[in-house]
């Protein structure tokens, strides 16, 4: 058995699983999400920028403190849409791992969603998965996974409240797949088994009282109320794919990207102490 650290640097959050694994098995011990929008501005700039990345730090550091204190052996940290895409992403990372101690690792979309499968484990047949980020979103199944720029985040600074152009542009990247049942693992539906908006009906039902809510009133019932101001367009990409996949329900899965990284944190070599990493202290 080995006790790990899995993290998600993440678009919109900073997500933390410790766990021991053991012959495949991921049993989990602690599970955090921190809304830290490390993607902020970086679909117009291409650019991690200063703020953003000071969010991220200061969570890094209360998971670096949490770990120690879990006893876990070895941590990785992967990176997603938001780092993908900027200049100084590689040299945000080698910062992370020399200031931190973790292993790092920026995963293309097909390594993220290949390793997202790898976390929720075998699929019943006819079961599509949707994982809904602040940059990006990934459809997976057993034979097929595709990564399309459209996140909670990104769809949303480019957007504002215009949802006809959200839709018009989460429309336009969702490829022809057909499915049996929808599998979320992501922040947004969460949010709708948290709402009890997991049918299309009742989740339309939400899209309305956003539609017309404040954000005092969106963030009094959110799990994440940092997510307030993104819910609507995370909320806006379940609901076109439920409909391009002729489907009335998605599932929340309790299984996701972090447990396929604890897989990966588990066969790591040990940690060892050396030289700084190219690009570190050098990235913002």
């Amino acid at each position: 058995m080995t006790r790990v650290g899995a993290i998600d640097l993440g678009t919109n959050a900073t997500r933390l699983l410790i766990a021991d694994v053991a012959d495949g098995r991921v049993d989990e011990l602690v599970r955090r999400t921190r809304i830290t929008r490390l993607g902020e501005g970086v679909d117009a700039r291409r650019r991690l920028l200063p703020v953003p990345v000071t969010r991220v730090r200061n969570v890094l550091s209360e998971y670096r403190r949490e770990l120690e204190q879990a006893g876990a052996e070895r941590t990785l940290a992967v990176a997603t849409s938001a780092v993908r895409d900027a200049e100084n992403g590689e040299a945000f990372l080698g910062e992370i791992e020399w200031s931190y101690g973790f292993a790092t690792r920026l995963l293309t979309g097909d390594e993220e969603a290949a390793m997202t499968l790898r976390g929720v484990g075998p699929l019943e047949p006819g079961t599509v998965v949707v994982d809904v980020g602040g940059g990006s979103t990934e459809l997976i199944t057993e034979g097929f996974r595709t990564s399309m720029n459209i996140g909670s985040v990104r769809l949303t600074e480019r957007h504002g409240g215009d949802w006809e152009a959200l839709t018009a542009e989460i429309r336009s990247h969702l490829p022809e797949l057909t499915a049996k049942r929808l599998l979320g693992v992501d922040g947004t539906t969460a949010e709708l088994a948290a709402l009890d908006a997991v049918t299309l009906p009742r989740l339309e039902a939400v899209l309305d009282w956003l539609r017309t809510s404040t954000d005092a009133e969106r963030r009094a019932r959110l799990l994440q109320p940092d997510r307030s101001d993104v819910i609507a367009a995370g909320v806006l990409i379940v609901r076109e794919v439920l409909r391009h996949l002729r489907l009335d329900r998605i599932s929340p899965s309790e299984r996701d990207l972090l447990d396929g990284v604890a897989l990966a944190a588990a066969a790591l070599p040990e940690p060892s102490e050396g030289e700084a990493p190219p690009g570190a202290y050098t990235c913002c």
